[in-house]
């Protein structure tokens, strides 16, 4: 009988610095989603709904209701051991953490990513995070914790625009990158043409 299901995706595939962040969330399996009102991928949300809609998952979180969890994988192991690595190790930490049979849940997952082999209900979904409501929820806090990460990164970078272009190859940061060379949060086999 599946007891929970999972929603899984993550933010940051394609920047030039900073982590990939990979998402979870887990609601019971007969979860009503509605409550979350216009809930879609996180890309197609603006800036407040994304940061409103994670307020509401924390207040759910507080009363047990819904739970969620983030991990967010260095520069450095996506340069080391490259991004599938990276997000892969990063499901299985996610998974590990939660402490559920593997047979209790069902997973629903974005794209082309895989739980491990041991969590046989799930399901990878092209688009899931506009299709499927937990796997939005995944998505947007995946994307609000890597956002997050990257205005504190632009703290001690700041002549990148981290806080801005959060990492990604915009034209203003690939000149900050030919201006100032990379700096040890860049992922140096994304910035190989630069």
């Amino acid at each position: 009988m599946i007891d929970y299901i999972i929603g899984i995706d993550e933010a940051g595939r394609g920047p030039l610095a900073g982590p990939v962040s990979v998402g979870i969330c887990i609601a019971p399996a007969d979860f009503d989603f509605t409550i979350f009102k216009n809930l879609k991928d996180s890309k197609k949300l603006s800036e407040k709904r994304r940061i409103e809609v994670l307020a509401q998952m924390k207040e759910l979180q507080n009363t047990k209701t819904i739970n969620f969890s983030v991990a967010l994988v260095s520069n450095k192991m996506i340069d080391d051991k490259g991004i599938v690595f990276a997000v892969t190790s990063a499901i299985k930490a996610l998974l590990n953490k939660i402490n559920i049979e593997p047979h209790k849940v069902k997973i629903l997952l974005d794209g082309g990513l895989r739980a491990p082999d041991e969590y046989i209900y799930q399901e990878t979904i092209i688009k899931g995070d506009e299709k499927e409501p937990v796997i939005s929820l995944a998505s947007i806090v995946a994307k609000v914790t890597r956002d997050d990460h990257m205005v504190k990164l632009s703290k001690g970078y700041p002549e990148y625009g981290f806080e801005i272009h959060k990492g990604y190859g915009t034209l203003k940061h690939r000149e900050a990158i030919k201006k100032h060379g990379q700096s040890i949060v860049h992922r140096r086999t994304f910035c190989g043409n630069i």
